[in-house]
């Protein structure tokens, strides 16, 4: 968007239409080993069992809660060194007002896969198998793209995407087009659209769409060729 858009954003910048984000009290370091922190909490807090019982990745998971632990008192330090009270004040309220909004839609996000598509072990669900085997069975441009589109097209709330794939991929959905479906959907719904298109105008949101739902078909297809 930056670089298709670089002369009208030139033209502001010499108008003097030009924002100054706000001063950031901690370094960049600091800032990068707070969220590094935060990421790394999620991947190893949800890792699973492999099914190889003899790799490396079962090691990591033999030891997952120590490593999830361990991430959790680094994260006190940072908060403790790097923030202030009113900060830690404000993430402790924040972070339970996102919990108790999204806990009830996740569960029933995973209801409604469940009903929709059935468990990943029996597939006894409403939607036909068939159906999701033909439409985004397999890693073709084409099952990719129609997954990209589903994706921006759908208002998935936070986390509720999970069961959802899930519940496709035991249906028969390729490993390309989950991700396809994975990039395009928390980017992109249609009440975003609506809104975005307030702000940027019908043309750059047009861009914006289309660079997404283009961007999420390729990493979809590549990551369906080589994995």
């Amino acid at each position: 968007m930056a670089f298709i858009y670089r002369k009208e954003e030139a033209e502001k910048i010499k108008k003097g239409f030009v924002t100054f984000a706000e001063e950031n009290p901690r370094s960049g370091w600091q800032t990068i080993s707070y969220f590094v922190t935060l990421v790394l909490i999620l991947i190893f807090a949800a890792w699973g069992k492999p099914k190889n019982a003899t790799d490396f990745w079962l090691a990591i998971y033999s030891v997952k809660w120590i490593l999830t632990f361990s991430l959790l008192g680094l994260l006190a330090i940072e908060l403790w060194r790097w923030f202030k009270k009113d900060e830690i004040k404000q993430w402790v309220s924040d972070s339970y007002g996102y919990a108790i909004k999204i806990l009830p839609l996740l569960f029933g996000g995973v209801l409604v896969a469940g009903f929709l598509m059935g468990r990943p072990e029996t597939n006894a669900g409403i939607i036909p198998v068939e159906w999701i085997q033909a439409a985004v069975g397999g890693n073709s441009l084409a099952a990719n793209f129609l997954a990209a589109i589903s994706g921006a097209l759908m208002y998935f709330a936070t986390l509720t995407e999970v069961p959802i794939l899930q519940g496709l991929l035991g249906a028969g959905m390729g490993k390309g087009p989950a991700l396809s479906l994975l990039l395009a959907g928390p980017a992109l719904s249609l009440p975003n659209m609506l809104v975005i298109r307030g702000v940027m105008g019908t043309r750059k949101t047009l861009t914006y769409v289309t660079l997404v739902i283009i961007m999420s078909t390729f990493s979809g297809y590549l990551f369906g060729v080589f994995f």
